[in-house]
């Protein structure tokens, strides 16, 4: 009860500052149905249901979105495009395979960057430099390139190559905060735990898989929660250029074409689900690791 209160009490302000800015955004267009109909002196109380039914609103209010998402999953078959599922799981294998991707690429820089001067010399500051360059200026290259290459150089099948283009964007997303996270808990150790190592006469490897790694873990979940929601975001990026079909991304862009702000707020609200989902996974096997590794429970 303790944790859900504040949770419920933050879901209430944001539904009630949503109804009051839906309100305001579609009272220009009610107003002006109104005027062309000739009707005045219409009560405040129909005026509010107005702003709050209209077929293209500025902004839906939330039962309208909520209504969306319901008839786009519980009323059609997930295996059609017309399904929210259908888009999500689209969106989901894109996802996951860059954050897999991601995670071990950035794992694999950091144990570089600890262990060589020389690599963190010269690697860090590329990766810190990497995320400067606007996501939305590179998807395109990135995702029109890695297609042609896929498709023409390796001859990779379209769906697969698709699917890998835009898990390159996902993971270059999420490398970034489990690489800068892994340095940190690589080097949390402190000098004297490691001489003790050195004392014990330890090989690298030893200090490594007894001391570092262990020591890291803390670091590398709270990264990997970081790193799986980046690379959702970069999957719905990474859909947006190329005119794809399916994904989530797709189905924002359809939504803008035809002025479809209902679809449009309620791919977001699937998206953020889907993320939601996707930390809690990862926060599940926090857990699991702990538990394994004797950690008192949080």
């Amino acid at each position: 009860m303790n944790r859900i209160l504040p949770i419920a009490t933050v879901l209430l302000a944001l539904l009630v500052v949503w109804y009051a800015a839906a309100i305001g955004l579609n009272a220009p267009w009610q107003n002006d149905v109104y005027r062309r109909a000739g009707t005045e002196n219409v009560a405040f109380t129909q005026f509010v249901l107005d702003t709050w039914s209209q077929e293209k609103p500025v902004l839906p209010a939330p039962h309208q979105v909520a209504r969306e998402v319901w008839n786009a999953t519980a009323m059609v078959s997930p295996f059609v495009p017309r399904s929210l599922i259908f888009h999500a799981w689209v969106t989901f294998s894109a996802t996951a395979l860059g954050f897999v991707l991601g995670s071990l690429l950035g794992i694999g820089l950091a144990v570089l960057i600890v262990h060589n001067e020389a690599m963190n010399r010269s690697l860090m500051p590329w990766i810190v430099a990497s995320q400067t360059i606007p996501i939305l200026a590179l998807a395109p290259l990135i995702v029109v390139i890695g297609f042609n290459i896929f498709t023409g150089t390796l001859g990779i099948p379209t769906d697969p190559a698709r699917l890998l283009s835009k898990a390159i964007i996902s993971a270059y997303l999420s490398f970034f905060p489990v690489a800068v996270g892994m340095v940190k808990g690589l080097r949390s150790p402190e000098a004297i735990q490691l001489d003790l190592m050195h004392t014990y006469s330890a090989t690298p490897a030893q200090t490594f898989f007894k001391l570092r790694w262990p020591a890291s873990l803390p670091y590398l979940f709270a990264s990997l929660k970081v790193g799986v929601a980046a690379s959702l975001v970069g999957a719905i990026v990474g859909e947006l250029p190329t005119g794809a079909v399916a994904g989530l991304g797709a189905r924002l862009l359809a939504g803008s074409y035809y002025s479809q702000t209902t679809q449009i707020w309620s791919a977001l609200v699937v998206a953020s689900i889907l993320a939601a989902l996707l930390v809690a996974a990862v926060g599940l096997v926090e857990r699991l690791v702990n538990r394994a590794m004797g950690a008192r429970p949080a």
